[in-house]
């Protein structure tokens, strides 16, 4: 009786042996996962009058964290700006020196106008022998003297007009220089402002305010936890099952002890292969070359943390 027991309950732990073993198929490559890191730096030298974030925060591209000390790049400026000033107040004012030669300019016009209709009656007058011709060719005389005095007011105008325009040409090329510092110094003022380079979490955070700082200096660290990346290392031999674009399974350890599954997509196989890591702790294991491999993998409700292990299968 007993041994019939023991005949029937051998076939029901082989069923139960193979059964755990399709639910649970083996993986086809092992890794960690990763997250896009930077370490943002400070972009100007002071002292760091607000930083704003905490470590574990969430930030958006382009939110304004905090300011470094600028006092002394705006008094610069300020600086730069009242020497344009003073500059510009040296440059002449064209319009108004030319204006005395347009003033002369309509006198001898308007004396050229009265001699020429003067002109006309001596003439009427002299075909009637009640004026002489010595009246004329004086008046002729008085005509030719204006329209000499207009050249010479003409010649006059065009070389003040060369003169001064040079001069202003000089003064702009003296103004021109200090836009270009002030265009430097703005830039350095926005580099005083902290900003958020990417939408992340606040990994590290190096500063405090208060602190002096330099430029190059690393003030936090911030990562994209949003989609992580598992890199796997694949046997040579499975290469042919696995290629870039392709969809795969990812299973990380659950908190119940079983393994939750997530989709994910591979998007870099490397073209040459290598030692297993030694992170893979049999010895025999690490003698084998493998080829490493990236899995973007979603993590909209941050189940995935860096460094967390994961399964990959075809």
């Amino acid at each position: 009786m007993r041994k019939a027991i023991f005949l029937l309950s051998t076939p029901l732990l082989a069923l139960l042996f193979f059964a755990c073993q399709t639910t649970a198929p083996k993986a086809d490559a092992y890794g960690n996962f990763e997250a896009d890191e930077r370490i943002i730096s400070s972009e100007a030298s002071g002292r760091i009058l607000a930083l704003n974030l905490e470590e574990g925060q969430a930030l958006k591209a382009g939110a304004e964290l905090g300011a470094i000390d600028s006092v002394q790049l705006v008094l610069k400026r300020e600086q730069l700006q009242a020497a344009i000033q003073a500059i510009a107040a040296k440059s002449p004012a064209i319009r108004a020196q030319l204006a005395v030669f347009d003033k002369q300019m309509a006198s001898v016009r308007q004396q050229l106008a009265t001699l020429d209709r003067e002109k006309h009656r001596l003439e009427n007058l002299v075909k009637s022998d009640a004026a002489t011709p010595k009246q004329l060719d004086d008046l002729n005389a008085q005509i030719e003297a204006a329209q000499r005095q207009m050249d010479v007011v003409l010649e006059q105008q065009s070389a003040t007009d060369a003169a001064l325009s040079t001069q202003k040409s000089g003064l702009l090329a003296e103004i021109a220089p200090l836009q270009k510092q002030i265009a430097q110094i703005d830039d350095q003022i926005a580099r005083c402002r902290i900003v958020s380079p990417m939408d992340g979490s606040v990994l590290v955070k190096y500063a405090e305010p208060g602190e002096v700082t330099a430029f190059g200096k690393p003030l936090f660290k911030i990562a994209d936890l949003n989609t992580m990346t598992l890199r796997a290392y694949v046997a040579g031999n499975q290469l042919g099952a696995v290629k870039v674009g392709q969809q795969v399974k990812v299973a990380i350890d659950a908190a119940n002890g079983e393994q939750q599954t997530l989709q994910g997509r591979v998007t870099w196989i490397s073209p040459k292969a290598e030692f297993t890591p030694k992170i893979v702790q049999t010895k025999e294991e690490r003698v084998n070359l493998v080829y490493a491999m990236k899995i973007s993998v979603l993590n909209p409700e941050g189940v995935l943390k860096i460094g967390m292990p994961g399964e990959v299968q075809f």
